[in-house]
């Protein structure tokens, strides 16, 4: 027999063996039936999969963001079962979920797709959904896993197997169609009852543009058409608040392909409402204790071979300017971090003098994929509001306090209607001189921003999504 322990700490006994599933019966049908995966200390399973120890174990549904990660991952591979049925000899890179719905990269050779087949797609995506196909998990050898896809002809799978170890592979098939998938699944296919591709788009192979420009399809599914109707409802709304629309209609900022893609020119309008902004927020950043400071655009190479940033971010970032002087080279400004650290360390600081707050409207400049860029939520030059604190590790918690503080007090003075907000409850704790954030609750739907004290200690409750409309 082995111990599960449930989320509110509850213990059974169960044959060792027994599945995530078995366990939802063994409570209640129609929980079963809810059923899309399981955390098993810690890690999302199948709801099928045996448990041979004992475990902690959440029962996930459509209801927990790791169920709908779970339900719109397996709606990938029926996606990439109902592609290979109508174009024999396609190829397929990577599905994953994304926040809302997934997408698959494809290989269609000579063909193409346009949002003129997604009909046709959609209609085979459900006539396989009906079918309920079970989700079938297997160990494979490496070598087996190598010899399915030379013989399949899937260069993309093949390439992704250089980086997998000898058991450490899975493959998962439902109805006709296999993948190389570490996981986890629905139970089966009949749970999905609503599809809706959204578009399409190009990406390179693995992110390089060296590489073959594969067709990435966007789709979402539900368990019910309902919930599919309500969504688009809600989508069609938020088109009419797109940014990017706004923009234009309002002379905020526009793009220009000689000035460079991603790199946003600010019109007379948009140019006042942001200094206007910007005043607010540093009126509110010196009440707060923030001093402000004022960096380069761009910074010398061995900033960031120091800080670690050149190592990690080098390759894929701005090309380094070169000086008439010999090996000078300077990077445009990746990050204001380590110019702020110089600032610091710029003469000796007493104990006494801390916490010190430094903050800065400070520009700078990363480089993007094109099929990357979008609006103003992804650029290649953009100014952030940004500030550093140096601090004494007993001042860790009260100055984490304060920032969030801050942060609430300009939601409130810019009248931000919050549509929909969940929190995780989060106490915070210093352990040695690291902040330490735990969980310890359930998410709650709470009826305002606002913070929680508990007697001995402090909790807040940390955002976890916001949907704002414009400030009125």
């Amino acid at each position: 027999m082995i111990k599960i322990t449930f989320p509110d700490q509850k213990v059974r006994e169960y044959p060792e063996g027994t599945s995530a599933m078995e366990v939802a019966k063994s409570i209640s049908e129609g929980l079963a039936r809810n059923v899309l995966s399981a955390k098993v200390n810690g890690e999302v399973w199948d709801a099928s999969r045996p448990i041979k120890t004992d475990a902690t174990i959440e029962l996930l549904t459509w209801d927990s963001t790791e169920g709908k990660s779970t339900f719109w991952h397996s709606s990938a591979h029926l996606l990439a079962e109902a592609l290979e049925s109508i174009y024999p000899g396609i190829q397929f890179g990577i599905g994953p979920p994304i926040e809302n719905g997934f997408y698959y990269d494809v290989d269609l050779g000579e063909r193409s797709i346009s949002s003129d087949d997604f009909k046709m797609i959609e209609d085979k995506v459900m006539e396989l959904a009906k079918k309920g196909s079970v989700y079938q998990r297997k160990d494979v050898s490496k070598k087996d896993a190598i010899a399915y896809f030379e013989e399949k002809g899937d260069k993309y799978k093949l390439d992704l197997l250089k980086d997998l170890a000898d058991g450490t592979i899975t493959f998962y098939t439902q109805g006709n169609f296999t993948d190389l998938c570490r996981g986890p699944h629905i139970p089966d296919t009949s749970t999905i009852k609503a599809i809706k591709l959204m578009n399409i788009a190009g990406a390179y192979w693995r992110g390089d543009e060296k590489s073959k420009q594969l067709t990435r399809i966007y789709g979402i599914t539900f368990p019910k058409q309902k919930e599919l109707t309500d969504y688009l409802t809600l989508l069609e709304e938020a088109k009419k608040r797109d940014h990017r629309k706004l923009g234009k209609e309002l002379e905020l900022f526009t793009f220009s392909e000689k000035v460079g893609m991603g790199l946003p020119l600010w019109l007379p309008k948009g140019a006042q409402l942001r200094e206007k902004l910007e005043n607010f927020l540093k009126k509110a950043q010196l009440k707060a204790g923030y001093l402000p400071v004022v960096t380069p655009h761009i910074g010398h190479k061995d900033l960031y071979v120091t800080s670690g940033h050149y190592e990690k971010y080098g390759a894929d970032s701005f090309q380094p300017i070169r000086t008439p002087a010999e090996g000078e080279e300077f990077f445009l400004k990746p990050m204001n971090c380590p110019h702020h650290c110089e600032i610091y360390k710029s003469k000796p600081h007493s104990y006494k003098e801390l916490p010190i707050r430094y903050a800065e409207f400070g520009t700078v400049y990363r480089y993007e994929q094109s099929g990357e860029l979008h609006g103003l939520t992804r650029v290649r030059g953009f100014t952030q509001d940004d500030a550093h604190l140096f601090c004494r590790p007993d001042q860790v918690k009260d100055e984490f306090i304060k920032v969030i503080d801050l942060v609430l007090y300009v939601f409130r003075r810019l009248i931000f209607k919050i549509l929909q907000h969940k929190f995780h409850c989060v106490t915070l704790k210093i352990n040695r001189n690291t902040l330490v954030l735990m969980r310890t609750g359930k998410k709650q739907k709470v009826p305002s921003l606002k913070r929680q004290r508990k007697k001995g200690s402090k909790q807040l409750l940390l955002q976890e999504k916001l949907l704002f409309t414009d400030p009125s």
